[in-house]
């Protein structure tokens, strides 16, 4: 408890500096949500519950939560939320800590999976068994790979919401002017084998990714690790399982076939989605989270494609994106729970699919007769749907939060850095993350 209390007053104090300069939230759009405004509930009354609603996305997802807000508030007159855009996971996350800290949270957040034990573990985190119990709602409805970062000590305490998978992003006119298959590469070899074929030296690279967690994570499933145990106890990735991933971007951006988008965190994202719509590189790893905005991008420019992560023993890649959550300070959780069943539901999560390009987070969701639709006219949608089979659950320790700063950190040393060897980095990043566990 000493620890959480310590990390919340530096959460506090982060949110505090930080209310000083602008928020730049990834790939800005024109949003109403831009900058911490709040969507307008379009139906008020002096009798309504008010519930206050904060949310981590800009673009077009912040235009879908806009949207599935105004549509809930429009639906009935007993309650109004209240939502506003906090900026990315990261800084909202810092921003609940602190609001827990000062005790005014939000009633309902938005919590990428990987944090939902930070916030479990203390006990801030509403368990939602009871009300679904109470309410007969069908969790075998979910995709059981999108409920792995649901529960923590046995207890429901977030529910699935604008969910991912990475996958492969493709210049399919590229491919084909290269005379390579435009279904893209099925193993780590053949991604090499196509970043050569499509790499134009001093001019384009066949591939880049972020050097993300995440990215991480999936290479290091593929190649038969881990990153924790599963008891979450003892660091795994200190194996050649975990040095394999680093290896392989390593020798590719050495090679010259590979670029390495420069920034921290989320501004990576953004040079890499920059590079790929110039036309700079081939292929990319991404979230199927931006599919829709990415399919429009690239109209009257190019063929976009999408594809598997390529494998390298075997497929596998960590689920992605957020869960919703009620906070269990919270003085109005009836009308909360309310808001969470609603915008969770088949219609509002076949909605919110394809308005982003994130995942029907239900059978029932993806299949809607919009939805399949939506598949067969588009089949790019169709792919992170599929590859929910080989999915697999993100850490979800408390400290995972500080450890995946540490382990990317260490990842991006080493590709830039070719006096440090793979196994050096892991070394390195394991060393820290074990003192961390300690």
């Amino acid at each position: 408890m000493k620890v959480w209390n310590v990390l919340l007053g530096i959460a506090l104090l982060v949110t505090v500096s930080a209310c000083g300069r602008e928020e730049r939230p990834i790939n800005p759009q024109p949003t109403a949500a831009t900058g911490g405004a709040q969507a307008e509930p379009s139906r008020t009354t002096g009798s309504a519950t008010e519930i206050e609603f904060w949310y981590p996305y800009s673009g077009v997802a912040g235009k879908t939560v806009e949207e599935l807000v105004r549509r809930f508030n429009a639906s009935q007159s007993e309650i109004v939320v209240k939502a506003s855009y906090q900026g990315d996971y990261y800084e909202n996350h810092a921003k609940v800590l602190a609001a827990i800290a000062a005790g005014r949270p939000p009633d309902v957040t938005i919590i990428e999976i990987a944090s939902v034990g930070a916030f479990a573990h203390p006990g801030t985190l509403e368990n939602l068994g009871p009300y679904v119990e109470r309410d007969g709602v069908d969790l075998n409805d979910f995709w059981p790979g999108l409920m792995l970062n649901s529960y923590w000590d046995g207890k429901l305490v977030a529910l699935p919401f604008f969910r991912s998978t990475p996958i492969m992003y493709m210049n399919v006119s590229m491919l084909k002017e290269a005379g390579l298959d435009p279904a893209g590469p099925k193993t780590w070899e053949e991604l090499r084998r196509y970043a050569r074929a499509l790499t134009i030296k001093d001019k384009r690279w066949g591939f880049t990714t972020p050097i993300d967690i995440w990215f991480y994570e999936a290479l290091v499933f593929q190649s038969g690790g881990s990153i924790l145990s599963e008891d979450g106890t003892k660091v795994e990735f200190n194996s050649p399982e975990g040095a394999a991933p680093i290896r392989f971007w390593k020798e590719m951006i050495e090679e010259g076939i590979m670029k390495f988008p420069p920034g921290e965190k989320y501004n990576a994202w953004t040079v890499a989605d920059t590079d790929f719509f110039n036309q700079q590189v081939g292929m990319m790893f991404s979230s199927t989270g931006g599919l829709a905005g990415r399919l429009e991008q690239a109209k009257g420019k190019f063929e976009l494609g999408t594809a598997f992560l390529p494998k390298n023993k075997e497929y596998a890649v960590p689920t992605g994106g957020a869960n919703i959550v009620l906070l269990s300070k919270s003085t109005k959780k009836e009308a909360a729970w309310k808001f969470i069943r609603w915008v969770t539901s088949t219609e509002q999560a076949a909605f919110s699919s394809m308005s982003t390009g994130y995942l029907p987070t239900s059978r029932s969701a993806a299949e809607t007769p919009e939805m399949q639709q939506r598949f067969k006219e588009i089949p790019q949608f169709q792919v992170a749907l599929d590859q929910l089979a080989y999915a697999r659950p993100r850490p979800m320790i408390p400290a995972y939060k500080e450890m995946q700063e540490l382990i990317m950190t260490e990842l991006q040393r080493a590709v830039i850095d070719k006096n440090i060897s793979a196994e050096q980095a892991v070394a390195q990043a394991a060393a820290k993350a074990e003192k961390l566990l300690r």
